[in-house]
């Protein structure tokens, strides 16, 4: 009775082994997901992990020096609730040379609309990847793209939402070292980088990264054309060239935030807007040039209480970021106001951060391409760990 006791309880260890090894292996290994569209639909309900843990993935065409993972990761919306988030994982096919883990940059892509269609992992052309993608792949570096809340997966995109941008971009670089096949590991240099929507979104990162993401090495921030201070960029932008955008940007933050109640304050003609422009992409937004918030509303909902305290809650620079801080801007600048971000630079010199500073002659589109070269140089010295030039 005894032995056959004891032999009892080894076959119950052996079990419980075999059992932990396949857990362990099923969790280092996700699954292959389905082809077409219906990869950006998560499983419902979502399976239990954390934040930056790939649901699953497939990998995408070879371009010969790099290989793509698309992949469908967990994160957190602006109020902390948990998603499913779309995106890409890029990595160079050249071995890294060292010293230590092979880096990685997410990118926060620019304004691609609000619509699935649009999400970047979808959206052609590309405007970001031969002035900054590229680059960054060439360098050696492995770059992860995310989607964002609500681009191509399930729910309406939360445009500028800075919370739940900032998020996806931190939760982006995790999933890309826990996809077995992408090879990256973790504890390496991490940095944040991003233009416009996209500028927001690694600020945000960064802000956001100290107390989300304490494991991560952050190296660096880059920052560009940042919508900052969501109220001033309003202002700016109602009766502008841009007011699209403010069109884009009041249905996100309704959809991060239903207590809003956008519908409430809309007249006819915005009501047929919020039933016919929930899939628009940035092409439709000059469409709009000009436009006045009370073109659209019975009344200006941006001046209630409710809406107020959403705003500040987006607004940059309460949380200044532990990494060293690449922000620039366009001098002339139509449709995010150079004064915001120059508010953010002084909050940040305020705080210790060390800035590097710089503007560029030119409006909105140009300073995207004029800069691409001096974020790429900037992040190139913080990887290699040389001392930072700070303006403040």
């Amino acid at each position: 009775m005894r032995t056959k006791s004891l032999w009892t309880v080894l076959l119950a260890v052996v079990v419980t082994l075999l059992s932990t090894v396949a857990a362990s292996a099923a969790a280092a290994d996700p699954p292959r997901g389905p082809d077409g569209d219906a990869f950006y639909t998560p499983p419902s309900p979502l399976p239990d992990g954390a934040d930056g843990d790939v649901v699953w993935w497939r990998p995408l065409p070879d371009s010969g020096s790099t290989k793509g993972y698309l992949v469908l990761y967990r994160s957190r919306s602006a109020t902390d609730t948990p998603i499913a988030v779309s995106g890409r994982v890029l990595v160079p096919t050249a071995p890294w040379p060292g010293p230590g883990p092979r880096p990685i940059v997410s990118v926060a892509s620019g304004t691609r609309g609000i619509g699935d269609r649009c999400a970047p992992s979808k959206f052609q052309p590309d405007y970001e990847k031969p002035l900054f993608v590229d680059a960054m792949l060439s360098r050696g570096w492995a770059v992860a793209v995310t989607d964002y809340e609500g681009l191509g997966t399930p729910g309406l995109h939360t445009y500028v939402v800075g919370r739940s941008e900032g998020h996806t971009v931190i939760d982006a670089v995790r999933a890309a070292t826990r996809l077995p096949a992408a090879g990256l590991a973790a504890g390496g240099p991490v940095a944040f980088s991003g233009y416009s929507q996209g500028g927001g979104g690694a600020a945000w990162a960064g802000e956001l990264a100290p107390t989300y993401a304490p494991e991560l090495h952050v190296a660096a921030i880059t920052a560009g054309g940042t919508p900052a201070d969501l109220n001033v960029v309003a202002k700016s932008l109602d009766g502008g060239v841009g007011f699209g955008f403010l069109l884009l940007a009041s249905l996100g933050l309704d959809a991060a935030y239903p207590e809003l109640n956008l519908p409430g304050y809309l007249n006819d003609r915005g009501r047929t807007l919020y039933a016919t422009q929930q899939d628009a992409c940035v092409d439709a937004v000059f469409g709009y040039a000009f436009g006045h918030i009370a073109d659209y509303t019975t009344a200006n909902p941006l001046t209630t209480a409710k809406w107020q305290a959403r705003l500040a809650e987006n607004e940059l620079g309460a949380h200044p970021p532990q990494a060293p801080v690449f922000l620039f801007h366009g001098s002339l600048d139509e449709i995010i106001p150079l004064s915001q971000a120059q508010a953010l630079r002084r909050e940040y010199c305020a705080a210790g951060v060390d800035v590097t500073w710089r503007t560029y002659v030119g409006e909105h589109v140009t300073t995207l391409a004029f800069s691409a070269g001096d974020v790429v140089h900037y992040l190139a010295d913080r990887f290699a760990g040389k001392p930072v030039y700070s303006d403040c």
